[in-house]
């Protein structure tokens, strides 16, 4: 067929118009930092073509990947992952999505995401493989960590809860939270933060670590949980509040992070070992009081004794036929109540000080305790001919704590002075027992003037099972120690290894309410 003129500079317009569209293409394929490649549709997936950005992806020039199977480039992991329909594959209107490890010329593997699509003919037949693909290495790398990050927080011990900064409504609740705080039936959440705190926690602790966290980023501090029903069995707290804002939009606080701990575990094995050492405290004051047997022996029969004698002339005055009058037999009734009184008050001590009793918190001045404790070993001391000198704070300081337990611990400290003159030669014998009060403490000292102890003995002296004593266990400083410090106070001795020793513990006048030692 002959053309016109006319039609022949038209098909020649078009084909230049063909040439300078597919010129175009080239360049936009050229110049996009995406590479763009074509593959034969074979197994092997070879490179027929590919854009220059293959060398800023893959490190290879265009000439040297043009031919080369590109399946053998695959991460071994990642080359099968379109026949298996791996969860990075992704297909929609006839394109697939594959994200994967690619083998860079250096012998490291990047991650690529390519979208492909498989150019047909008119029999449906593959003739080729289009791909576009990306460099996304960041960005998994960033999805990994966050998908590591995201197991800690959901296998973390600690309770981690997500709180919308309007509402207080918990958006997320990992693992550890789930478990203590429950949640619906289906797995939804519907929990509001402030449900979860008492009214004055709320409006005291709560709202002022929200508004803490708000302005600096972060809150530490204690805030006791009010669990639900079902789970207020547990203990739990709020330890830490991070605040996450728009650093964009004025700092505006997008959500709350709100970290938690289960106690539950940590209060039981805090009660279990209450338990233990009242126990060891029990069973301390049950051998001191073995030890003093003879000594308060001797104290109760003094009144016993003396309720026998008045008892006796009252009688033998009567039987002789001598006269009594009321106001005698008065006298006499007084003088055995008050001997009898005596002895009851002995009873009463030896009992409350042996039996066993749970922590008790009161308050009592430190000063009778130091009385007290002393008239206890009174006879002891006598025995030893010591004389117990007292130099007491002039204000009668009062401590809040266990006064048995303070008073067992007196009681320990004034037995070793005594003892301390046991193979002394001393003729003047003294234990002075002082206190002090000092910015918001109390302190309380014990000294004798024996031989004092060695510094060898000394570094030891609080250790379990420590003794110089032939028949003692060792074990009455060690329970002193652990009495003080567990109400916030020290204990600790000195001595010039020569010239006496001297026992010092030193107490908060009072501590939490909360606090148990």
């Amino acid at each position: 067929m002959t053309l016109t003129a006319a039609q022949h500079d038209k098909l020649l317009a078009e084909l230049d118009e063909s040439r300078r569209e597919a010129q175009r293409y080239r360049l936009l394929a050229e110049q996009s930092t995406d590479m763009i490649s074509r593959h034969t549709p074979s197994s092997e997936w070879t490179y027929v073509d590919v854009s220059p950005a293959v060398e800023r992806l893959l490190g290879y020039k265009t000439s040297e990947i043009i031919g080369t199977p590109g399946y053998d480039l695959f991460h071994p992991d990642d080359a099968d992952n379109l026949i298996k329909r791996a969860e990075s594959v992704s297909y929609r209107g006839g394109l697939y999505t594959n994200v994967y490890r690619y083998r860079h010329k250096e012998g490291h593997y990047v991650w690529l995401e390519t979208t492909s699509r498989t150019i047909r003919d008119d029999s449906g037949d593959p003739i080729e493989i289009i791909c576009v693909s990306r460099d996304v290495t960041q960005r998994e790398q960033a999805q990994r960590a966050n998908r590591r990050l995201a197991r800690v927080v959901e296998s973390s011990s600690d309770m981690i809860m997500f709180c919308s900064p309007d509402t207080l409504a918990l958006t997320y609740l990992n693992e550890a939270a789930s478990s203590t705080l429950g949640s619906g039936p289906d797995g939804t959440i519907a929990l509001n933060l402030r449900e979860l705190v008492d009214a004055h926690s709320y409006s005291t602790l709560l709202l002022a670590g929200l508004e803490h966290a708000a302005q600096h980023g972060c809150w530490y501090g204690s805030i006791a949980l009010q669990l639900p029903a079902g789970k207020d069995s547990r203990i739990a707290e709020i330890r830490e509040i991070i605040a996450h804002c728009n650093h964009v939009e004025n700092r505006r606080v997008e959500y709350y992070s709100i970290i938690g701990r289960d106690i539950t575990l940590k209060r039981r094995a805090e009660d279990a070992a209450r338990r233990q050492q009242l126990e060891l405290a029990h069973m301390s004051r049950l051998l001191s009081v073995g030890e003093m047997a003879t000594g308060l022996a001797h104290e109760i029969n003094q009144p016993l004794a003396a309720i026998l004698n008045y008892c006796r002339g009252t009688l033998r005055r009567a039987e002789d036929g001598k006269d009594l009058s009321l106001a005698q037999a008065l006298h006499a009734m007084q003088l055995i109540g008050g001997q009898a009184k005596r002895a009851a008050e002995i009873i009463k001590r030896i009992r409350s000080y042996v039996k066993r009793t749970e922590y008790q918190r009161i308050e009592f001045p430190i000063n009778d305790s130091c009385q007290d404790v002393a008239g206890f070993l009174r006879q002891e001391a006598s025995d030893n001919r010591i004389e117990f000198i007292f130099d007491l704070a002039a204000e009668d300081p009062s401590l809040t704590a266990d006064r048995i337990q303070i008073e067992q611990v007196l009681l320990n400290l004034i037995r070793n002075a005594i003892e301390a003159y046991s193979d002394c030669e001393q003729t003047l014998r003294t234990v002075t027992i002082s206190s002090r009060c000092d910015q918001g403490h109390i302190e309380v000292t014990i000294t004798d003037c024996a031989k004092g102890v060695s510094a060898e003995a000394l570094s030891q002296l609080f250790d379990a099972f420590f003794t110089s004593k032939p028949s003692g266990l060792g074990m009455g400083l060690a329970i002193s120690r652990t009495i003080i410090e567990s109400h916030g106070g020290q204990l600790w001795a000195q001595s010039d290894g020569h010239s006496g020793t001297v026992f010092k513990f030193r107490l908060p006048v009072s501590r939490h309410q909360d606090q148990w030692p």
